[in-house]
């Protein structure tokens, strides 16, 4: 009875530490499945807008852009600023405002209002008091994102990325394309690199670094160049090229061989029981 017992016990810590090995795959996998439909979703709504409705929309994003320029408080807002942003560049209703593609580190994943935990577990967030991403002269757009999760790949490698890399804008039907220029390391609460300079179409990427350690912040910046052919067309998901079929069987295979294992160790061993 005791050997039974051990073996079952076994089989449970394996079969446990199994999924915790397999657990940072499979999260990443159904994260990325999230970030690549709702980039689907989102480019459908947009789709659906006539021309007009887009610019409106953009024309008001331009507007509030506008109105930072002067505000001295504008990474403190009030809540009647706090509306008005969440109100600018939501055409689905979900926040979203759009997506990213970094082709040099394979990165395609939706632009999502503010910075709240609920936001950086799923995308990337743009931080409320920074220019919205729509571009023009003395603009300043930040978008931050989580690097070394273990649900979801995210800006993990952000620090890969060199000068003279590019990475694009997806907002409503307008592509905008940065060039990175400048690439620092500062301390949490040094927003001096973050500020709109005139004259200049600037995107600050922003996360933690050292990688699992995050006591400081990456910062990679842009500037606004001119659109690319074919920049962004080798970006695509790891959900898109990998089938949910296959996942699922990548998965079930190792624990129904682990699960068959237990039973005939089991079914053995009261066997050899009988017999004696």
């Amino acid at each position: 009875m005791r050997k039974h017992i051990s073996t079952i016990i076994a089989g449970i810590i394996f079969l446990t530490g199994l999924s915790l090995l397999l657990y940072p795959t499979i999260s990443n996998f159904w994260n990325s499945k999230h970030q690549t439909q709702a980039v689907a979703d989102y480019s459908k709504q947009i789709e659906k807008m006539d021309d007009q409705e887009k610019e409106q929309a953009l024309a008001a994003a331009e507007k509030y852009n506008q109105t930072l320029i002067t505000n001295g408080g504008r990474f403190t807002p009030t809540e009647e600023e706090d509306t008005l942003y969440d109100s600018l560049l939501d055409a689905n209703g979900t926040g979203m405002m759009g997506y990213i593609t970094i082709p040099e580190i394979r990165c395609k994943l939706p632009i999502y209002h503010g910075v709240e935990d609920s936001v950086l577990q799923v995308g990337i967030g743009h931080i409320e008091g920074s220019s919205l991403p729509v571009g023009g002269r003395g603009t300043h757009c930040v978008l931050s994102g989580h690097r070394g999760l273990p649900s979801a790949k995210l800006f993990t490698d952000l620090d890969k990325l060199e000068k003279g890399d590019i990475f694009l804008l997806h907002i409503y039907d307008k592509v905008l394309t940065y060039e990175i220029d400048q690439i620092s390391i500062v301390e949490p609460e040094d927003y001096g690199l973050l500020e709109i300079e005139d004259g200049k179409d600037l995107c600050t990427l922003l996360t933690c670094t050292p990688y699992g350690i995050n006591t400081q912040r990456l910062l990679v910046r842009g500037h606004r160049i001119e659109n690319r052919s074919g920049d962004d067309s080798r970006v695509t998901s790891d959900a898109a090229e990998v089938s949910s079929l296959t996942v699922a069987v990548c998965v079930a295979i190792p624990l129904l061989i682990i699960s068959f294992l237990v039973v005939d160790l089991s079914i053995r061993h009261s066997r050899k029981k009988q017999k004696k």
